[in-house]
């Protein structure tokens, strides 16, 4: 496994990455409302990313054909946006989306709540998030990469959740997708060392019901299987010598 370790001029460019698609959540999210289409989501989002003289990396990845995944409710990642599909008070929309920047990729996860939800959605929204920061506290350098899926699963798994097992978090740097693989499940093995200089998406994807998902005809949207909602939190990550560094979040 060739785990890449960014020098400080990638550095640079990484938290630059980063802070532009922070902004770009940023804009996304104060624009949702109900009486939307997610189609709608995806022009603005593009639009967005274009404007900071960026490329939506999402766009034509492997023959995803939008700018940013929006998964409303049961849908865990990778709903694509549509004309027809129209946000209704009361959901709960996940906007999953990065870009490159002067060839560094950022990518980034949030699940939003579309006026009033049912109180154990928002517990899911919430605790989703939550498990996120659990984990990297485990993210540190001579900690191990396994540390932080267990620290994520031994948060989540308090709460009677599904934490999905067939999509997991990733390495990122001037591909989107590099190693390593980072499960949000606990790991009997404590996987490699963290070393500083490694960028890592950490993103779990927490069902209410099951941890069971299915693939719709489309071959891109991801939904559980067993019908109840789904909550998505990701941020692009720096370990450092010290504390880690979240790229993707405004300070």
């Amino acid at each position: 496994m060739a785990v890449s370790i960014k020098s400080a001029r990638e550095i640079e460019l990484m938290r630059e990455a980063g802070r532009l698609l922070a902004l770009v959540h940023e804009e996304l999210g104060k624009s949702l409302r109900p009486g939307m289409s997610t189609l709608e989501i995806d022009i603005l989002a593009e639009r967005l990313i274009r404007g900071y003289d960026c490329i939506p990396n999402f766009l034509h990845y492997n023959g995803y054909p939008a700018s940013v995944c929006v998964s409303v409710n049961e849908e865990v990642i990778h709903g694509i946006p549509s004309k027809k599909r129209i946000i209704q008070e009361g959901d709960i929309v996940s906007l999953d989306c990065g870009l490159i920047y002067k060839g560094y990729h950022s990518d980034a996860a949030r699940t939003h709540m579309v006026g009033q939800v049912a109180p154990e959605v928002k517990k899911l929204v919430e605790e989703t998030r939550n498990c996120f920061y659990e984990g990297i506290k485990m993210a540190k350098a001579g900690k191990h990469l396994h540390d932080i899926s267990n620290a994520i699963d031994a948060y989540i798994s308090q709460f009677g959740y599904g934490v999905v097992r067939e999509f997991v978090g990733h390495g990122i740097g001037t591909k989107l997708h590099e190693d390593p693989q980072i499960p949000n499940y606990a790991q009997e093995r404590r996987g490699m060392k963290l070393r500083p200089g490694m960028t890592l998406a950490i993103e779990p994807m927490i069902n209410l019901g099951r941890a069971d998902v299915e693939i719709l005809d489309d071959d891109w949207t991801v939904v559980a299987a067993d019908g109840l909602p789904s909550a998505h939190y990701e941020n692009t990550i720096l370990i450092t010598e010290g504390e880690p560094e979240i790229l993707t979040v405004l300070k």
